[in-house]
């Protein structure tokens, strides 16, 4: 009975340890395509050339998993310190989109990549505003 019990507790371990990894597979596959839809619309913007673009997306791919690290380490600081971070990122990835697509657009890149997260949370507000399911918001108490 021991043994029963000893397997099958052993086998429960095993097996959440499996589901937490699930989510993180499936965390990685949501980045990598918001990824790859932000580097087709600022490539859209940009009006990248085929050759330009082969030069631009492994540049952007390096950037987007920083930005992304950035943002997931630096969560619980104050704004400003947030923010010094990003630019401090952008920085060191201004000059390699500038030899690729030159100063002007290199410099919009970042531009572009604001728009489309603005455009991604109007999408977003709108559709959780038209969900008939959503429970109404709750409105802050006055004393």
């Amino acid at each position: 009975m021991k043994k029963l019990l000893f397997i099958l507790s052993l086998l429960f371990v095993t097996s959440v340890r499996l589901f937490a990894q699930d989510d993180v597979d499936d965390q990685n596959e949501g980045d990598e395509k918001i990824r790859d839809k932000m580097s087709e619309f600022i490539q859209k913007r940009l009006d990248l050339s085929r050759a330009e673009a082969e030069k631009f997306t492994p540049v952007f791919i390096r950037y987007f998993k920083e930005w992304r690290q950035t943002l997931r380490e630096n969560k619980g600081l104050p704004a400003l310190d947030r923010q010094q971070k990003m630019l401090d990122l952008q920085l060191r990835y201004r000059n390699q989109f500038r030899e690729i697509v030159g100063p002007k657009r290199g410099d919009q890149v970042f531009d572009h990549q604001r728009r489309f997260i603005e455009e991604i949370k109007a999408i977003r507000r709108e559709r959780l505003g038209n969900n008939p399911n959503r429970p109404p918001a709750r409105r802050p108490v006055n004393k």
